[in-house]
């Protein structure tokens, strides 16, 4: 009979797991996995808090308050107030804590933002290599304490069921081993930190309405937190912020596929040339537009959320190259071996067959583009616009929109436990980290740093409870 069982081993289960444990909470920790760390392996492992000790020390005053106020402003208010709340009042302690316990930022941080929409004050940060500068902290503190015997860790053994009085309540676990075996753990109160759904197709085309195109997602974020909490009772919410970035360049027609560059559409780092279509061929945004959040709202509109950059050679010629890292020979080269999201032509017409695009669309899209380079005057209130599109060949890059996160997750109240539809707490049953929808504590956008914080917040919080109530 366990204290505490935490069922999943990554941000938010390890934090549960330390938390519950230095303070003298008998833990068991079950993973499916065969490593601890979860999603911090693929992760970027982006934090936002404010009213930190790095903040204070570097001269930088800064609020909950204000950062839930920015958060309210990217989000467009769409976030669950009382778990984003939640989070950010409780996020310094968890960053604080976290370095003290050996984590290291870039020198440079904290920033207000790089790749989503910024802060209004310098509050993100992350490790040199990511969530794995994350994982390298937590991880060995776990061990630590199951040399110690203080946790009872059990490495690929998955969780199939919740085991329930007739009341109800949860008592436990049952979870297939890797013999195949079916074991039950008893305990007197479950947390589950399993992860989402982002690396099962059928599940994410489910929830999410559109088809799982990234194979980026940690192979073992296949929803088995929603299936144990939905047969104890609990059910889903989020699905009006599903959310998706503004495109990744995957060369391939068999999804879900690994990026093969990154596209810079950031107009911040580099001023657009190209002009942005979708599959009807229109234009869809001003694509010099600083407001990332714009630029993939504007995208979760379009036809199966894909677009395709146009250019031609002399813009292939002229301007920076549009993939990171990339000289214009290997851009070439690319076009030359023809792969899927690789299309070039003499003439309009013919690239829009080759691209899959509506011709007359096309065609239309780039007069009009060309009528605002000659006068000034573009229709989207472009500024950035040093040439037209003028004679081939031309070019078409498609970008697919997509997402690597769950939107979607596990119902919980303002105390993390698990409820019903009708609000009733299912006892003994507590849940944290993306099996609650990033569109939880992100809402329906991308907030910098408002998934792994707080994950490893609410982690934090419920060990801290759990053992609390143990000692009393």
């Amino acid at each position: 009979m366990w204290d505490v069982i935490v069922v999943g081993g990554g941000s938010a289960g390890l934090t549960a797991t330390i938390f519950a444990a230095e303070r003298g909470a008998r833990v068991l920790l079950l993973e499916a996995a065969d490593v601890l760390g979860g999603t911090l392996w693929v992760a970027t492992g982006q934090m936002s808090a404010a009213g930190t000790r790095l903040q204070r020390e570097r001269g930088i005053a800064d609020t909950p308050d204000a950062h839930f106020a920015d958060v309210i402003r990217i989000s467009r208010g769409t976030i669950n107030r009382g778990l984003a709340r939640l989070a950010i009042d409780n996020a310094a302690a968890t960053f604080d804590w976290l370095m003290d316990r050996g984590f290291e930022p870039l020198p440079e941080h904290p920033i207000k933002g790089f790749g989503h929409e910024p802060y209004s004050e310098n509050r993100y940060y992350w490790g040199p290599q990511g969530g794995v500068s994350v994982k390298d902290v937590l991880v060995p503190i776990v061990e630590g304490l199951v040399a110690d015997g203080k946790v009872d860790l059990r490495l690929e053994h998955e969780a199939t069921a919740l085991e329930t009085d007739d009341g109800g309540a949860v008592r436990g676990v049952s979870a297939r081993n890797a013999a195949g075996e079916t074991l039950r753990f008893d305990g007197d109160a479950v947390v589950l930190t399993t992860g989402g759904y982002a690396a099962h197709p059928e599940l994410f085309a489910e929830h999410s309405g559109y088809p799982l195109y990234n194979a980026a997602p940690w192979r073992f974020s296949r929803g088995a937190g929603l299936a144990l909490g939905r047969g104890a009772g609990g059910y889903l919410r989020g699905h009006e912020n599903v959310f998706n970035n503004f495109g990744t360049l995957y060369n391939a027609d068999s999804f879900p596929a690994r990026a093969l560059a990154t596209v810079e559409t950031f107009p911040e780092r580099r001023e657009p040339w190209e002009i942005y279509v979708n599959a009807r061929g229109d234009r869809f945004i001003r694509e010099d537009i600083r407001s990332v959040d714009a630029r993939e709202m504007a995208l979760s509109e379009q036809p199966d959320r894909r677009y395709w950059i146009i250019f031609d050679q002399a813009i292939l010629d002229a301007a920076p190259p549009i993939l990171v890292g990339w000289s214009r020979e290997q851009i070439v080269q690319a076009f030359a071996e023809d792969g899927p999201a690789f299309s070039h032509a003499d003439t309009l017409d013919a690239l829009a067959a080759a691209a899959g695009i509506d011709p007359a669309g096309l065609v239309r899209a780039v007069a009009g583009f060309n009528y605002g380079v000659e006068t000034g005057n573009d229709f989207f209130g472009r500024a950035h616009a040093p040439q037209p599109i003028g004679t081939g060949p031309f070019y078409a890059i498609r970008m697919q929109g997509s997402s690597i996160s769950s939107a979607v997750g596990l119902a919980v109240d303002d105390e993390l436990r698990v409820i019903r539809e009708d609000g009733s707490v299912i006892a003994n049953l507590y849940a944290a980290g993306e099996l609650l929808g990033s569109g939880q504590t992100m809402g329906k956008a991308a907030c910098g740093g408002m998934m792994v914080t707080p994950a490893l917040t609410f982690g934090r919080l419920l060990g801290e409870r759990l053992a609390a109530r143990v000692a009393a």
